[in-house]
């Protein structure tokens, strides 16, 4: 009698029958850095995104900054919410193409774990003080690898390792085309919901867009983030593609959000300031060696104490970073 098929198996089947050629296949995985037995219900892709939503890094996101430093309103992104509308519009441009949208989702919830405190002002500090060069997509696999479950990371498979490490414009085409609409997804979620914050914010009018933008790609939020990923979907193949005029104008808003905002006084006031505790807390703890964690013992011993007071660091959300600080550096009330 035929051994009946796990729940796993069938849906593993339905992949073969249901996704494009050219998407990734949980079946054909390239595995594990350990071994490990299959899950009879899930694939080794949807085990990656659910331990990546039970990890404790994925957590602390909902306390880090995405664009402005603790901003006076409940409805201003942060980390956290930023990874889930990237999730969102990932997983709409794989279900379009008809790839996997287990592993599109795996990859987007991991992609900024390794993101500092104060958003790229953090990232900028530890990157002047650091002994490695440090971009927040290689800590995020480093969260995945070393950091998470007390030193023994959490195994994840190497498509959404190399999808999370790919997912910045530096860093070189994800290897699946997966982990590419995740990249694409990262930049058309930030560069929209930006410009909504901004705008709540006072920084920007919604008539400041350039015209080109307004016309081409929409005046709303949803009919831009429409227009990109249904070029995306339309124009990809061998690869994850906009048409060249979408694409233009996709690179005109980027510009014009790093020169209108990202790059804006008003926006930024604060950030000499985070980038100043950054580096005081790194200075600090790398001459104090006895404060850190113990969970970062053998780090310190096996990589050098630089290397885990940046772990430490990153790992921390805002409000922790600043009442760290302020244990450290400022006066405490006296009581008896």
């Amino acid at each position: 009698m035929e051994k009946e098929k796990t729940v796993r198996e069938q849906t593993q089947e339905l992949e073969r029958l249901t996704l494009a050629p050219c998407a990734a296949h949980s079946a054909d995985t390239a595995g594990r850095d350990l071994p490990e037995e299959e899950c009879p219900i899930r694939t080794p892709y949807q085990r990656d995104r659910d331990r990546i939503i039970h990890c404790n890094a994925f957590r602390r996101l909902m306390h880090k900054t995405q664009v402005f430093l603790f901003p006076q309103g409940d409805h201003y992104r942060t980390r956290l919410t930023h990874t889930l509308e990237v999730n969102q519009i990932a997983r709409t441009v794989a279900r379009g193409l008809r790839l996997n949208e287990d592993l599109v989702e795996a990859i987007a919830l991991g992609h900024d774990l390794g993101h500092t405190p104060f958003g790229h002002a953090g990232e900028y500090a530890l990157r002047e003080v650091s002994p490695v060069w440090f971009v927040h997509s290689a800590q995020s696999v480093r969260v995945v690898e070393r950091l998470e479950k007390d030193g023994r990371g959490l195994n994840l498979t190497r498509e959404v390792k190399n999808g999370i490490l790919c997912h910045s414009d530096k860093a070189p085409w994800a290897d699946t085309l997966e982990g590419q609409v995740v990249r694409y997804a990262d930049k058309i979620a930030y560069i929209n919901h930006d410009i909504e914050d901004a705008v709540r914010g006072g920084i920007l009018q919604a008539d400041d867009l350039p015209w080109e933008v307004k016309v081409g790609l929409g005046q709303t939020k949803s009919r831009r983030i429409t227009a990109l990923v249904n070029s995306l979907i339309q124009n990809s193949g061998e690869k994850v593609q906009m048409d060249p005029e979408t694409f233009r104008l996709y690179r005109m808003l980027q510009d014009f959000l790093f020169d209108a905002v990202y790059k804006n006084p008003v926006a930024k006031g604060e950030e000499g300031k985070a980038k100043d505790i950054v580096k005081k807390l790194f200075t600090w703890f790398v001459e104090h060696p006895d404060k850190l964690p113990k969970e970062y013992e053998i780090i310190r011993e096996e990589e050098g104490i630089q290397r885990a007071v940046i772990d430490y660091i990153a790992g921390m959300s805002d409000r922790y970073c600043i009442a760290t600080f302020e244990e450290i550096f400022v006066p405490q009330p006296w009581t008896r």
